[in-house]
């Protein structure tokens, strides 16, 4: 099943190189290129676009209202947007993944650390960039209104309607572990884990595992940590 990608970023350099990139690869290809916000959200429709490589900063409507137009419309329910940011620490990082966006990647990445991101956000069964998303995340929500105190106490309410079970495995997916990890850390099965995830996503109304992450640090699950 070929992936279909949709780009979206005003420097139409930038836009070419992502095009050879995904192009070459066998199980992706490019379905359109948008210069802003606006756009972007167009084509996402009309190309029925799996993901949206999106940069944040954009002239008119920009990336973070981009995605929440994106998250927020039914129709789009199957598109994921993978943020592209040339700063790893900024604020509009933690607003689009609030907004709905699956997880972000510094514009500096690896080539293949891209591929695999988009691989990862299409099959929607773990966050983009493990080892750096886990930390960045937590630096991200200690900062400002979310240090200590200031948790949501609505969220927190919500996470009354989780399972102990379900309770645990959101605190593994807060830190970044995929299922299989997970499964081994709790000693069950990656379906077991699988089913317990997507319960949890439903209870508390989340898109996918980047919004379960945040809903995590601003319920006060868990604590973010400034390494």
């Amino acid at each position: 099943m070929t992936i279909r990608v949709l780009l979206a970023d005003d420097q139409a350099l930038l836009r070419s190189a992502f095009r050879v990139l995904v192009d070459s690869e066998p199980d992706m290809e490019v379905v359109g290129e948008a210069s802003d916000g606006a756009e972007a959200v167009r084509l996402a429709r009309e190309e029925r676009a799996d993901v949206v490589l999106m940069d944040i900063r954009m002239p008119g409507t920009d990336g973070l209202a981009a995605t929440r137009m994106i998250s927020e419309d039914p129709s789009l329910a199957q598109v994921r947007v993978v943020i592209l940011t040339t700063f790893e620490v900024d604020d509009y990082v933690v607003q689009s993944l609030r907004a709905g966006a699956s997880g972000f990647l510094g514009k500096g990445s690896e080539p293949d650390e891209l591929l695999s991101a988009i691989r990862i956000a299409a099959g929607g069964e773990a966050l983009l960039s493990p080892a750096a998303t886990k930390g960045l995340i937590a630096r991200f929500l200690a900062q400002g209104d979310m240090a200590d105190e200031a948790q949501d106490p609505a969220r927190a309410a919500r996470l009354d309607a989780l399972t102990v079970r379900e309770r645990e495995v959101l605190v593994q997916v807060a830190g970044g572990h995929s299922n299989d990890e997970i499964a081994e850390r709790l000693e069950v099965s990656p379906l077991t884990v699988k089913t317990h995830v997507n319960r949890a996503m439903a209870k508390l109304g989340a898109r996918d595992r980047a919004q379960l992450v945040v809903i995590a640090y601003e319920s006060g699950l868990v604590r973010p940590r400034v390494e």
